[in-house]
């Protein structure tokens, strides 16, 4: 072992690094940097972290209560949107059953209306029924009427015209002695 290698060391500037090694004996050397030893180090992260939670426990609780007031915020707007959609629910339902209500009454209006209709049919083909039959026994009465009036004017001609004829015959056949003799005859009766 004649060549041994020392392991080769980086230092800064401000630390000095003793590389000689002593054949017998080795000197040891603590690390340092920036002129702190390690627990000096230590010490100082210590007091960083310990200021770090003590401000940061402020800082949290500054944030914290930003949080907060956001989610109370958030909160306050889903709320609102839950009553929103409740009332929106609410007016939807409304006019479902307005809907609803207004197809069933439609519906029933215009089954009263079919009805109507059909009253006013069986009404307008029995009024029709009446009137052909008002007016076939008008035609009737008509009929007979001028029937009675032909016949009557048929009997008087008829009468008429015997009458004229027994005149001349008996004008021609009866003379005055026969109405003599016909004149005593009806007082000898009475």
């Amino acid at each position: 072992m004649a060549n041994t290698q020392l392991p080769e060391v980086f230092a800064t500037e401000a630390a000095q690094v003793n590389t000689e090694v002593d054949a017998g004996a080795g000197k040891h050397v603590e690390p340092e940097l920036l002129g702190l030893a390690p627990y000096q180090w230590v010490s100082i992260s210590m007091l960083v972290l310990l200021a770090i939670a003590f401000l940061g426990a402020k800082v949290h609780k500054t944030i914290a209560a930003g949080l907060d007031s956001k989610i109370a915020a958030i909160k306050q707007q889903l709320d609102e949107a839950k009553q929103l959609r409740a009332e929106a629910e609410a007016l939807r339902q409304e006019y479902a059953d307005k809907i609803a209500g207004a197809e069933k009454d439609a519906e029933a209006m215009l089954e009263n209306a079919q009805h109507e209709a059909d009253a006013l049919l069986v009404k307008a083909e029995a009024d029709s029924k009446a009137m052909v039959e008002r007016r076939k026994r008008m035609a009737e009465d008509k009929i007979s009427a001028a029937e009675r009036e032909a016949i009557d004017d048929v009997r008087n001609r008829a009468a008429m015209a015997a009458t004229s004829a027994s005149r001349k015959l008996i004008a021609e056949k009866h003379d005055a002695a026969a109405d003599r003799a016909l004149a005593d005859k009806v007082i000898a009766d009475i």
